[in-house]
């Protein structure tokens, strides 16, 4: 059986980029559950398990292609490298880092985020790194607790759930694969084409006004 939510387990940034990435379709609204509690079952869905997660995400005035967040006391980033001919978007895997973080993955993480921030230590702590983030202008630190429902549709990975961002409750529902028609068609049965791509950090900034 697929673990649709993976380990969270520290990746060097040479192992990272050996990863495939997926394409991801993400929507979130307020009556998301409704509509895919409803067709999963219709498309002969296959559920996995629940998860629920604490985590921060780091985002950025600048960009919405650096996926930064802190699960597990893990600095986790991916970037986005791609976007298939319907608009999902493939974010690549750059490594996850366990604090202290040293300062040439502190330094890629802020050019990623296209800031720029002095840094003066060899490596920071989480506390530090933080501090760095809420001192920046155009960066911003998110509280975010997820609820996750994850299932299979034809064999593609999908999951629903309720996330708050700063306390702010959404829902949420995602398609993601590597094969791009067979996540189309599993879309498709979710009922959830209509509505608009959105992606964490997309999602986070809303919340912010940001």
């Amino acid at each position: 059986m697929v673990d649709v939510f993976g380990q969270n387990a520290a990746t060097s940034a040479t192992d990272a980029e050996k990863l495939v990435p997926r394409a991801e379709f993400r929507v979130f609204g307020q009556n998301v559950l409704d509509i895919v509690t409803t067709s999963m079952w219709k498309a002969h869905a296959k559920l996995f398990k629940i998860r629920t997660s604490n985590e921060t995400y780091i985002v950025s005035r600048l960009t919405n292609e650096a996926n930064v967040k802190i699960r597990d006391g893990l600095l986790d980033i991916k970037t986005k490298v791609n976007e298939t001919e319907d608009g999902y978007e493939v974010f690549q895997p750059r490594g996850k880092f366990q604090f202290p973080v040293s300062k040439e993955e502190i330094g890629k993480i802020f050019e990623n985020l296209l800031v720029t921030v002095a840094l003066d230590q060899e490596t920071y702590t989480l506390d530090q790194f933080i501090d760095m983030v809420n001192a920046h202008s155009d960066l911003a630190a998110v509280d975010v607790q997820k609820e996750r429902y994850g299932f299979s549709v034809d064999g593609m990975i999908c999951e629903y759930g309720k996330v708050l961002f700063n306390g702010a409750l959404i829902e949420t529902a995602c398609v993601e694969s590597e094969d791009y028609q067979g996540m189309k068609k599993a879309i498709q049965a979710l009922e959830i084409d209509h509505l608009e791509n959105i992606n964490y950090l997309k999602a986070a900034k809303n919340v912010l006004k940001m």
